[in-house]
Parts: C-alpha cells; structure tokens; sequence
C-alpha cells in the first residue's frame, strides 16, 4: 500500500486516481471550536485499490487498513427503535479478519452515518481480493 500520508495529500490536492473513493465534509466551526480541531484540516476518508486511510483529527492517530492483510470480513447491521416511533437506526461495521487470526472492528470514525463509505469499502476489498487472488 501506497504511504498514507502521500494518499492523503494526493487526495486532498486532487485529482486522484479514478479507482479511488474519496469521502470528505467541512469541520463545522462550533464543532472544530468545542474539540480544539477548529485549525485541523477536513475528515478524509480515502479508499483505494489495496485499502483505506482515514483522517479525522490532529488528536488522532490515521486509520489504516491494508487488504493484503486480510483474510475476509464480515458486515454487521444492528437496529434500534423506540417502541411509540417507526423509525429505525442503524449501526453498521464490518469485522476485519487479519491473517494472524486477530479480528478488528471497522466503522469510520468521521462518517459513520454515511453507508456509501461502508459499500465502498467492502465493494474495493471484494475487488482487491479478486484481482490479487489472496
């Protein structure tokens, strides 16, 4: 896999290559003010060809995920509801199984809500795994 860091710059300066997906959102300024991130640069969460690398804040160490070092995951959905509404919502993480035997839990930290990062990532492993056969 490619540096994270250099991931993130490409993605950030743009443009990036075609088979990457690139999930970003503005730092609310009271947000970025009340967590001490108001200077920190935009969550980035990049998925490519042989992983992801997430960004959320200068407090926190990158989230990195290498697909080689996988050997299969599994997505969990959970719902919750209150008994007088109609409404669901939804928790969703994928279990990533690593070749030591180790099991990790994956759920963006900066775009939990959004399901596309959920699709894409499993969507670029399942590519992965078929192209390089591991």
């Amino acid at each position: 896999m490619t540096d994270p860091g250099t991931i993130l710059a490409q993605a950030r300066q743009g443009p990036v290559p075609t088979n990457w997906r690139v999930f970003t959102r503005t730092r609310g300024k009271l947000s970025g003010l009340l967590h001490g991130t108001s200077h920190d640069p935009a969550p980035l969460l990049v998925i490519t060809p042989d992983g992801a690398v997430e960004y959320t804040d200068e407090s926190k160490p990158l989230t990195i995920v290498g697909f080689h070092d996988l050997t299969g995951m599994t997505l969990h959905v959970s719902g919750r509801s209150f008994s007088d509404s109609s409404l669901v919502t939804l928790s969703v993480w994928v279990d990533l199984h690593h070749r030591d035997g180790s099991t990790t839990k994956w759920r963006s930290e900066s775009f939990a809500d959004d399901l596309q990062t959920v699709q894409g990532f499993i969507e670029a492993y399942g590519a992965h795994k078929a192209l390089r056969g591991s």
